[in-house]
C-alpha cells in the first residue's frame, strides 16, 4: 500500500502533547497559559514525509483518553498510516512541558511514569507493516524503558533482516534516561544497527566528549556498517559523511521562534529524498540537493511554535531555497 507510488517510511516511538507557553523566555511556573503542540520526534517524522508528498506510518502506542485519540487525528489528517498505533486504556497519552527560552531553545519537564508508549508491547508490534517499508525510522526515547525498549529491538532487527534501510536519530532527551550515563550507554547500544545516523553537534558533544566541531570527534561515532552520517549544525547548516565523500551544507538565515520539530524537519525531509532515491549514498551531488532541502525544512520549522504546524510542503522549502540564491 503506497500513496500515489511513493516508497513507504515507517517512524516507530513516542507521540505525545507538548505544552508550549504562550510567552517565549518565561520559566514554566511563570507561565500564564500553555499551547497544545501535537509532539514526538517520531510522529514529527512521519508527518513531515507526508506533508511533503511522500507516504509514511507511525508505529507507537498512545492512552485511550482524550489527548491520545486527538493525536491519532493529528496522524490521519496529516496522511499518516495508523494502522501500526495502539490505544491503552490503563495508561495515559504522555505530556511534556516545553519553555521557549527568548532565543527559541527549549528546555523539557516531562509527565511519564509510566505513559502509555513506554508500554508498547513486541506482541502489538505490525510486523507486517514493518516489513512493507523501504526505511525504518526510530529514535532512542524508546529504548528507555521495557516493554518498549524490547519492541524497539525486535522492529529493528525484523526490519533489518528484511533488507530494510535502519535510520537512526537518537534526540538526546536527558530527563527522561536515569542517568546521563544511562543515556549514553542506551543510545549507543544500538550504534552499530543503523545505515543513517543523523545526530545534531551538541549530541556529538555528548556521547563524545570531545569538540564537535572537530572532524576526528565526529568520526569517533562512524561505522563501517553506516551509509551516511550527518551531524546538524543548527542554523549553519550541516556536516555529511559517508564511505567515499565528506562535506558540509549551509543553512537559511530565517526568524526563528521556536526550534520544536526543525530536526525533525530535516530527518522527515531527507528521508523522503532517500526513500525515492536510494542512490544518493553514492552521489555526492544529489545528497547535497537533497541536504540543502532538508536545511530549508529544518528552517522554516523554526519560525512557528509547535512541530507538526510548522512542517514545510515542498514549495514552501523550495522558496526558501530560491530566496536565498538570488541573493
Amino acid at each position: 500500500m503506497t500513496i500515489s507510488g511513493s516508497p513507504l517510511v515507517v517512524a516507530f516511538g513516542e507521540m505525545l502533547i507538548d505544552f508550549v507557553p504562550d510567552t517565549a523566555g518565561v520559566s514554566l511556573a511563570e507561565s500564564t497559559g500553555f499551547l497544545k503542540a501535537p509532539g514526538g520526534a517520531p510522529a514529527n517524522v512521519a508527518c513531515a514525509i507526508t506533508k511533503l508528498g511522500g507516504n509514511s506510518a507511525f508505529i507507537g502506542k498512545v492512552g485511550d483518553d482524550e489527548f491520545g485519540h486527538m493525536l491519532v487525528d493529528i496522524l490521519k489528517k496529516n496522511n499518516v498510516s495508523i494502522e501500526g498505533v495502539c490505544f491503552d486504556a490503563h495508561a495515559r497519552t504522555a505530556l511534556a512541558f516545553v519553555t521557549l527560552k527568548n532565543d527559541g531553545d527549549r528546555e523539557f519537564m516531562f509527565y511519564r511514569n509510566p505513559s502509555a508508549d513506554m508500554l508498547f508491547k513486541e506482541s502489538e508490534l505490525n510486523m507486517g507493516l514493518i516489513k512493507r517499508a523501504k526505511i525504518f525510522h526510530y529514535g532512542s526515547i524508546s529504548l528507555i524503558s521495557e516493554p518498549c525498549r524490547s519492541a524497539h529491538l525486535a522492529a529493528m532487527k525484523a526490519a533489518k533482516q528484511a533488507g530494510i534501510l535502519l535510520s537512526y536519530d537518537p534526540n538526546v532527551r536527558l530527563p527522561l534516561w536515569p542517568s546521563p550515563d544511562a543515556a549514553k550507554s542506551g543510545i549507543m547500544s544500538i550504534w552499530k544497527e543503523p545505515d543513517f545516523i543523523k545526530v545534531s553537534d551538541d549530541e556529538v558533544a555528548f556521547l563524545t566528549n570531545g569538540d564537535p566541531e572537530k572532524e576526528e570527534v565526529v568520526l569517533s561515532l562512524w561505522h563501517d556498517g553506516l551509509k551516511l552520517m550527518v551531524v546538524t549544525d543548527g542554523e549553519k547548516g550541516c556536516r555529511y559523511f559517508t564511505k567515499a565523500f565528506k562535506g558540509s551544507v549551509g543553512g537559511f538565515a530565517v526568524k526563528t521562534v521556536d526550534t520544536t520539530g526543525a530536526g525533525d524537519a530535516f530527518v522527515g525531509s531527507l528521508l523522503f529524498s532517500i526513500a525515492k532515491d536510494e542512490s544518493i549514498f553514492q552521489d555526492e551531488a544529489k545528497l547535497r540537493e537533497a541536504l540543502t532541502f532538508a536545511n530549508a525544512c529544518g528552517a522554516i520549522c523554526t519560525t512557528q511554535k509547535g512541530a507538526i504546524p510548522a512542517l514545510p510542503d515542498t514549495a514552501a522549502a523550495q522558496d526558501v531555497i530560491s530566496k536565498s540564491k538570488s541573493k
